[in-house]
């Protein structure tokens, strides 16, 4: 039997039987679609991440912290710690995280900028209301980059402009339904500073003392808002504070020396460190050796580059189980398959004797029946792949339209690469021929003398 001969044959049975050809193949698109839209996912989530972490350099970032017994987490001698070799011994010797060790850290090559993390508590808000949050001194070097992305308004040109930047979901918490309508305002930052003056003896004697603590207020305008990102917003250390204020000005608002316990754990000489720095990196090339340097210089790092590879892991995991949950539907589909060609058999039954009968072989009766599987698989195969496409766009349509409620912009949650549309085809395509190995070799083994007496 020629080739053409066999397709003909399996494409006529299946004309011949409309509806059943339908309802199995409408399995299989199921079961594709199931597949599409799970897998499709996945990567989505996985892109977004990536593109999250390009966007706002996390991948060529570095966080630089104090080493030693007195830092919480982490053990020196473990494997893959964040602490050097050296460290240990480098904070037996009292090394600070300092103004000097910053400007050590920015000769290295390889380094483009280093900052360190100053932030202080404060109550924030566009009048004598307010929210308590953690204030961030950050250089305009770095606001003006993409670590800190404004979206409404500017970021502020110089160290000593007297401005701040606020993030765009914070301006709605301070009651603005548009964050842009919070450029120009004047944000109020309540501090708290010691109050020498309550420690006087002589008004402590009289019961005039109190808590050696003063609250200091101070205005700066509003000069940009930045957007509120799917994903977090901003770089290294940025991401998770509201409020943003330039080095300049900072200096000049009284606050608490130390903001957690931890600094006086860091204390050395009567001095407290930084308790930590942001560096940025020219290249991710320069990212091990630039991390060998800082940590002979006694400190520790963290670089979230290493520890994507981990988060790589996780989503191929994800993929793992979202595509397994789709394979039920597909496995249920081949059944489907072979239900139909079975039942297909019997019906055919004195149909393939008289084809035996005038010469077709076993393999051109198998021939066949392949044909009629593949055939419904491409096109099952071909219909779940628009059914995954539609779904999922449906899907992150609705997701989309409930997270503006939220303030959060248009995303898009699934990814459609060109390979998984031609991998879901010849899956399906694979299934079904596997599906079909039974009711073939089943129809190949009909007696012609037993079939032709068959009525």
């Amino acid at each position: 039997m020629r080739f053409g001969d066999a397709v003909g044959f399996a494409l006529s049975s299946l004309r011949k039987r409309r509806l059943r050809t339908f309802l199995t193949a409408s399995g299989v698109m199921i079961g594709i679609g199931a597949l599409v839209c799970m897998i499709s996912f996945g990567k989505g989530m996985q892109k977004n991440v990536t593109e999250a972490f390009k966007a706002a350099d996390l991948f060529t970032a570095i966080m630089v912290m104090p080493a030693g017994p007195s830092e919480p987490g982490g053990d020196p001698d473990e494997p893959g710690s964040r602490r050097g070799g050296g460290a240990a011994a480098a904070a037996a010797k009292g090394t600070l995280l300092d103004d000097a060790a910053v400007a050590e850290i920015l000769k290295i090559p390889g380094v483009m900028t280093a900052y360190p993390e100053v932030s202080f508590p404060a109550q924030v808000g566009l009048g004598d209301e307010g929210e308590f949050r953690l204030v961030q001194v950050v250089p305009a070097a770095v606001a003006a980059s993409r670590a800190l992305r404004v979206k409404w308004g500017r970021a502020y040109a110089n160290d000593d402009e007297r401005g701040v930047v606020i993030s765009g979901s914070f301006a709605r918490r301070l009651g603005l339904k548009d964050p842009a309508a919070a450029v120009g305002r004047t944000l109020r930052i309540k501090s708290v500073s010691f109050d020498f003056a309550a420690l006087d003896p002589g008004r402590m004697m009289t019961g005039g003392g109190g808590l050696p603590l003063a609250q200091e207020s101070y205005d700066f305008p509003v000069l940009g808002v930045t957007g509120t990102a799917a994903f977090g917003e901003g770089g290294p250390g940025l991401g998770q504070n509201d409020v943003f204020l330039p080095p300049g000005p900072a200096r000049g608002i009284k606050r608490l020396p130390i903001t957690s316990v931890w600094d006086v754990f860091r204390m050395s000489g009567g001095r407290v460190g930084y308790s930590a720095v942001s560096v940025k990196l020219g290249s991710l090339r320069d990212l091990k050796a630039v991390q060998s340097r800082i940590r002979d210089l006694g400190f520790s790092t963290f670089a979230l580059a290493d520890q994507f590879e981990e988060v790589t892991k996780a989503f191929y995991l994800m993929d793992m189980v979202l595509a397994a949950v789709g394979m039920i539907a597909i496995v249920v589909a081949a059944l489907g398959i072979v239900n139909t060609m079975v039942m297909s058999i019997l019906e055919r039954f004195r149909e393939i004797g008289v084809m035996k009968s005038v010469g077709a072989g076993d393999g051109d009766i198998k021939k066949i029946f392949f044909f009629e599987t593949g055939a419904i698989g491409l096109l099952g195969g071909a219909a779940g792949c628009l059914l995954g496409l539609a779904t999922s766009l449906l899907i992150n349509r609705i997701v989309n339209i409930y997270l503006a409620r939220q303030g959060i912009p248009y995303g898009h949650y699934f990814a459609f690469p060109l390979w998984l549309f031609l991998g879901a085809m010849g899956f399906s395509l694979l299934v079904s021929l596997a599906a079909g190995i039974y009711p073939a070799r089943r129809a190949a083994r009909v007696d012609p003398v037993i079939a032709l007496r068959h009525d």
